[in-house]
C-alpha cells in the first residue's frame, strides 16, 4: 500500500483521497454505500465543503461511527468572520463531528493573511486555538495565489488541480510545496473527466511523494478501480507514458477545466461541459451527448449575451464565449 504524509499535518494516508463533491448528485443510500465501502477498503481521507450541497449531511450520515479512524476536509468560501463561524458550526453539526481536521479556504481570490483587514487568517487562528479545527488549509485555482500561499508559510495544505495535463508551472508549485513540508492534495486528477484513464493518472501522481490525489467518485465502479490500486498500484511504463503523450497532443493547454467559477450563467448555458464538449464528445461513447437533452442544453449557447461574466471569472483566463461558440459549430457536425 502506497501511503503519504501530508507536509508538517502528520496525516498519513493512502494514496486515494476520497472527493465528495460528486456525491451531491446521488441519494443518501447510494452515497452510504459507496462511503463505507470506501471506508473498508482502507480509504481514510474523504474531502467535501460547506458548498457542496448535502454532502457534508452525507458524510456524517454514513462515516460518523468511525469519526476517529477517519480524516475530513472541508471548506469555507466565506468572506466575512460571521459568515466563517456561521459555515464552520454548520460543518460541524452536519458532519457530526466536534473538530475539522483540515479546514480550508475555498477558491478565494487572494491569499488570506493575519492583519489583511478580513480578520479571515485571525479566525482560523481562533478555530485553531479552540481545537474546532486541527490544520489551516486552502483551495485555489488561480495559480499566484497558490504560490503566494505556498511562500507564505501560513497554510499546512494547498489544493489545487494537478494531473499529468499540468504544466511545468504547476509541477514547480508541487515541488514548491515539498520544499517547505506543505501537503500537497490534487484535485482535477481527471481533469473533469477529460482524462478517462485512471490508472495512467494515478500512475503520474505517484511520482509525486507528497501528492494526495482526490478522486471524485459518484459510481461504485469508480470506486472499485482506486480501490484495486491501493495494493496494485499502476506503474509508470511505457505504454502508460504513451497514453500520457497522446493525451497531452490532443488536449493542449487552453481547454476548459469544468471548475465551473464561470457559473451562474445568465443565458442558462451549462458552460462547464459545453465549453469543452469537442473533447467529450471525442472521449466518451458519442451516444451519452447526442441525447436531446444534450441537443438542447447545446443549443442555448446561441442564447449568450455576450456579458462575459464567464471569462471573467475564469481563472484560467479562457476566452469562453469563443469556446463556446467553437464547441457549437462543432457539435452541430455530429447532429
Amino acid at each position: 500500500m502506497e501511503r503519504i504524509l501530508l507536509g508538517k499535518t502528520g496525516i498519513m494516508v493512502n494514496k486515494n483521497g476520497f472527493g465528495a463533491l460528486p456525491i451531491q448528485r446521488i441519494s443518501k443510500d447510494e452515497t452510504t454505500v459507496l462511503l463505507k465501502k470506501a471506508y473498508q477498503s482502507g480509504i481514510t481521507f474523504f474531502d467535501t465543503a460547506r458548498f457542496y450541497t448535502d454532502s457534508e449531511e452525507k458524510i456524517g450520515y454514513a462515516l460518523s461511527e468511525v469519526r476517529e479512524k477517519i480524516y475530513i476536509a472541508t471548506k469555507t468560501m466565506s468572506m466575512k468572520v460571521e459568515d466563517f463561524w456561521q459555515q464552520l458550526n454548520t460543518s460541524l453539526k452536519l458532519l457530526k463531528t466536534d473538530y475539522i481536521d483540515i479546514y480550508q479556504f475555498h477558491n478565494p481570490a487572494f491569499c488570506p493573511k493575519p492583519g489583511d483587514g478580513t480578520g479571515l487568517y485571525e479566525a482560523m487562528l481562533e478555530a485553531k486555538d479552540k481545537k474546532m479545527i486541527h490544520h489551516i488549509g486552502i483551495t485555489n485555482h488561480r495559480l499566484p495565489v497558490a504560490i503566494e500561499a505556498a511562500e507564505s508559510g501560513l497554510y499546512e495544505t494547498i489544493q489545487f488541480p494537478f494531473s499529468y495535463l499540468a504544466t511545468q508551472k504547476e509541477i514547480d508549485l508541487v515541488k514548491l510545496c515539498r520544499e517547505k513540508e506543505i501537503g500537497f492534495i490534487a484535485m482535477k486528477a481527471l481533469s473533469g473527466g477529460l482524462i478517462t484513464n485512471s490508472a495512467a493518472a494515478y500512475a503520474y501522481i505517484a511520482q509525486f511523494d507528497n501528492v494526495l490525489p482526490i478522486w471524485g467518485i459518484q459510481k461504485e465502479k469508480e470506486l472499485d478501480e482506486f480501490i484495486g490500486y491501493i495494493d496494485y498500484p499502476p506503474v509508470l511504463n511505457q505504454e502508460i507514458e504513451a497514453i500520457i503523450e497522446r493525451d497531452r497532443k490532443e488536449l493542449g493547454k487552453d481547454f476548459c477545466r469544468g471548475c465551473g467559477y464561470c457559473l451562474p450563467c445568465p443565458a442558462g448555458i451549462d458552460i462547464p461541459t459545453s465549453a469543452r464538449m469537442s473533447l467529450m464528445i471525442r472521449r466518451a461513447p458519442v451516444s451519452v451527448y447526442l441525447s436531446e437533452d444534450w441537443k438542447d442544453k447545446m443549443s442555448k449557447i446561441e442564447n449568450c449575451i455576450h456579458c462575459d461574466h464567464c471569462k471573467k471569472h475564469c481563472p484560467y483566463g479562457l476566452d469562453t464565449p469563443a469556446l463556446l461558440a467553437e464547441n457549437w459549430a462543432d457539435y452541430k457536425n455530429f447532429m
